[in-house]
């Protein structure tokens, strides 16, 4: 799932890198939105929210908005720059140290950004680190895929998912059909596993509230321990087939 890349990555390998972090990153959306109002998993409308506030003249307000997008860049510069700097000496284990990251961010939040006596997060502090650990999975999801999954925004989704239903009424070769409804059923699964993350989390948030990111931080654990045992199996099997 997250070891495959360029020519050796298959459908199935997208699919589960899809399915998996679209449900984490949806979880992590909507606890951000209920926790502190704010989107964590894209920088689009925070953008938007920026200029407005300058033009009311709400500076302050203005530069937390220009700050979250700070931050998801940063997210993203990190884990690449991690990635690279892992993967020449271990290049199997280039996605270990971002998501390990990802994992300990969001624990972070979960536990001490909860509120309670221990807290030590403000609300503005809570949604820079999501930001931060939300541009960390989107920049890794789109090396490893080569852009093919987006896992923190719908935007882009809907765009090839709209171009490609349009494109079914003209591909005509079976060959192209095939690749074609194959990249649909992608997409819709994306989009299943984003509602399913987004209305799952949002059901946990009211038992639990930000501890939820607790859930998120279990899954993509799951993943990479199912991964390294992968790697594990079939170093085991080549070192049998050697001897």
């Amino acid at each position: 799932m997250f070891r495959h890349k360029g020519k050796n990555r298959t459908f199935i390998h997208n699919l589960r890198l899809a399915t998996l972090l679209s449900f984490v990153a949806e979880i992590v959306n909507i606890t951000g939105v209920l926790a502190v109002k704010t989107l964590t998993t894209n920088v689009t409308g925070h953008f938007a929210y920026f200029a407005e506030e300058l033009m009311l003249n709400n500076y302050s307000a203005a530069i937390t908005f220009f700050i979250f997008t700070i931050f998801f860049l940063i997210g993203a510069f990190t884990s690449n720059f991690l990635s690279e700097l892992v993967s020449g000496k271990h290049p199997d284990l280039s996605h270990v140290v971002p998501i390990s990251l990802e994992i300990l961010v969001l624990t972070g939040v979960g536990i001490f950004g909860a509120p309670s006596d221990i807290s030590i997060f403000g609300g503005k502090m809570i949604a820079f680190f999501m930001l931060f650990a939300m541009g960390i999975q989107n920049s890794l999801v789109t090396k490893i895929s080569q852009a093919t999954v987006r896992t923190t925004h719908l935007t882009g989704l809907f765009t090839d998912l709209g171009i490609e239903l349009s494109q079914l009424f003209f591909y005509k070769r079976d060959e192209e059909v095939k690749k074609l409804k194959t990249s649909i059923y992608l997409r819709f699964s994306i989009i299943s596993f984003f509602f399913i993350g987004c209305v799952l989390g949002g059901f946990i948030y009211r038992e639990i509230e930000l501890k939820t990111l607790l859930i998120a931080s279990f899954f993509l654990f799951v993943a990479l321990f199912y991964d390294y045992m992968r790697l594990t199996y079939y170093a085991i099997k080549r070192k049998k087939f050697h001897h």
